[in-house]
């Protein structure tokens, strides 16, 4: 079952197996939109059902993913996201990891999310003007550069994770049958939040 208050936290082995687009993709729809069968996550994402099913099954070894009794019937299964996120302990486990293999999949799986942002944000741009105008005007894309130490920037990322921790269940969740992706009948809607914090050469 889905925990919204868990975050799965990743080790080399789980790494592995999760840095591959599209097991990335697989995971993030279930996520987005929950339950899904791997023909409905093949249809939305573009790839063959069994494509969907094989990397299911990888998900599934790993604990990222698993069956949805509720949904499932004996021609279909049904399957559902775990955790509501990942996260690492510390990047330096990744980055000085012994094993090429494990930091090339810290590579691949970062590159992947910094793919995925960019396509989030631009499916944003490209259909702003299909929502509300209370909507246009909340959204936000905004960058800042500022002169930090490493503890100072750690700090900033720290504070900004708690704030949007914050924010978490203020809005109750609408039912099963509602559209993940349109504004509800209180006005809520699913909202994207990025944050990207990186020091940067001056020359």
């Amino acid at each position: 079952m889905l925990d919204d208050g868990t975050v799965r936290v990743l080790d080399p082995r789980s790494l592995r197996a999760l840095a591959h687009p599209l097991r990335m993709q697989i995971l993030g729809a279930l996520r987005d939109y929950g339950p899904a069968t791997a023909s409905g996550l093949g249809s939305r994402l573009g790839e063959s059902s069994g494509a969907t099913s094989y990397h299911l099954r990888q998900l599934a070894a790993r604990g990222f993913v698993e069956d949805d009794p509720e949904r499932g019937t004996g021609r279909e299964r049904w399957w559902r996201a775990v955790h509501r996120g990942t996260r690492f302990d510390s990047v330096d486990e990744f980055l000085d990891h012994p094993d090429p293999e494990v930091r090339g999949a810290l590579q691949s799986f970062m590159h992947q999310v910094a793919v995925n942002h960019t396509e989030q944000l631009t499916a944003w741009l490209g259909t702003s003007h299909e929502w509300p105008e209370a909507w246009r005007g909340a959204g936000d894309m905004s960058n800042f550069t500022l002169r930090l130490t490493p503890e100072l920037l750690l700090e900033l990322s720290e504070k900004v994770q708690a704030l949007v921790d914050s924010y978490r269940g203020r809005v109750p969740e609408p039912p099963e049958d509602a559209h993940p992706r349109s504004p509800a009948a209180d006005g809520s809607a699913s909202v994207r939040v990025h944050f990207h914090a990186f020091p940067r050469r001056a020359d």
